[in-house]
């Protein structure tokens, strides 16, 4: 059973890494540019629009901390009360984040192109889509699956780097399983953003659609979960 969960676990992390890609799509390319799951590309952002950078904007940062600062809260308090009354937290948070992110699909239904004039519905999308991804930050960091850290690679690819037989630092490549999911949650990352950025750009596809198939997902990975053999979650990463 140890090892049916810890597999399916790896693989759920591999699919929110994708829609991880492809939320990042949408955030920068239709709601801001902004970003919503990478908090440090954001406080980058704000910084550069504070000083007038052409094409940034400040509001839709602004809005980005505040959801993700919420969702982060709400999710903490939250998670933390659930696993001490033995609720299967991990569930609950997909579900959460997947019901936010359909909201957030609502409203940027109207929003069809990138780099369209910025309106309050890019801020409240941009807002709701970063509580989601607080959330998801939060659950994923307790869910503590190594090498995949879901939202931000950049740890991620140091350490498939530098574990690397070009390295080989055995600190940093424990394993070979380890070094194996570094490099699919790079690749995720990578393929969600480039789906992301195909659909919005090439496609035409509404950033509304695009947010909404990856709230289905998130809901059919937090029912994959409910039907995978039960096993205590751990409780941080």
């Amino acid at each position: 059973m140890r090892a049916k969960r810890g597999t399916f676990l790896m693989w759920a992390m591999v699919a929110l890494t994708l829609t991880t890609g492809m939320v990042e799509a949408v955030s920068f390319l239709a709601l801001g540019p902004v970003f919503t799951a990478v908090q440090t590309g954001t406080m980058l952002l704000l910084s550069f629009a504070l000083v007038g950078v052409a094409g940034l904007a400040v509001v839709p940062c602004l809005a980005s901390v505040a959801g993700f600062t919420v969702g982060a809260a709400l999710s903490a308090r939250f998670e933390s009360r659930s696993r001490v009354r033995g609720h299967r937290w991990f569930r609950e948070a997909l579900i959460a984040e997947s019901l936010v992110l359909a909201v957030a699909a609502a409203v940027a239904w109207g929003i069809d192109r990138p780099g369209e004039t910025l309106t309050g519905h890019h801020y409240t999308a941009a807002g709701l889509v970063a509580l989601a991804m607080g959330i998801r930050n939060v659950s994923t960091l307790r869910a503590g699956v190594r090498g995949m850290p879901v939202t931000v690679i950049t740890r991620a690819l140091a350490a498939l780097i530098g574990g690397s037989p070009l390295t080989v630092d055995t600190r940093l490549a424990p394993g070979a399983g380890e070094q194996v999911r570094r490099t699919v949650s790079v690749a995720a990352m990578f393929a969600g953003g480039l789906f992301g950025a195909w659909l919005l750009h090439d496609v035409r596809v509404g950033a509304g659609a695009v947010l909404l198939f990856t709230a289905v997902l998130g809901m059919a990975v937090a029912l994959a979960f409910t039907l995978a053999p039960r096993e205590r979650m751990p409780d941080a990463g």
